[in-house]
């Protein structure tokens, strides 16, 4: 009876392992968490999978998806920051002039140095766009990612690239 057990146990072990081991592959998979009631940009997902392969050609684009929404920078930021078990955002990337960045934090910037930075790259995408339109700042805040969600940013108002517009909505670009 005792060899018995003692072959029966490391079996049971080792299936316990495999069984737990399949679980943790499910947990795994890639998923992206949209903000209830955002709309999907189709065109500037793809406008983005396009740039990523110009700028890596021998690399496939990592998992990509663009929604804007109505809701406020500060709302969405929150509702991905509480999604992925951070507590709160903090007002910049300091964290109160701490040594470590948090991984949820707000930011601003200025439409037009973000768009001159990859002006180059337009005419490539098939881009006929018009950057003197690229007027004024930003709130964004920036989510750090988790092993199986993207990396989220939002930002209000952002740049149409295909549209040459300034659009008065929060964009969540999310991206692995």
């Amino acid at each position: 009876m005792k060899r018995f057990l003692i072959i029966l146990l490391p079996i049971l072990l080792l299936a316990s392992s495999c069984a737990q081991e399949a679980e943790y592959a499910d947990a795994e998979e890639f998923s992206f968490v949209v903000y209830p009631g955002a709309r999907y940009l189709g065109e500037l997902t793809e406008v983005t999978r396009q740039a990523h392969k110009l700028a890596k050609p021998n690399q496939e684009p990592p998992p990509v998806a663009i929604y804007d929404t109505e809701a406020s920078v500060e709302d969405v930021a929150n509702f991905y920051a509480k999604s992925y078990g951070y507590t709160s955002v903090a007002p910049d990337a300091t964290n109160n002039l701490s040594a470590t960045k948090p991984p949820a934090y707000f930011r601003m910037g200025e439409l037009q140095a973000d768009v001159k930075s990859v002006e180059a790259t337009l005419p490539q995408l098939g881009l006929t766009t018009d950057i003197s339109k690229a007027q004024g700042s930003y709130k964004a805040a920036e989510i750090e990612a988790r092993p199986n969600r993207p990396r989220v940013t939002v930002q209000r108002p952002y740049f149409n690239v295909k549209t040459s517009e300034v659009v008065d909505r929060t964009i969540i670009l999310m991206a692995r």
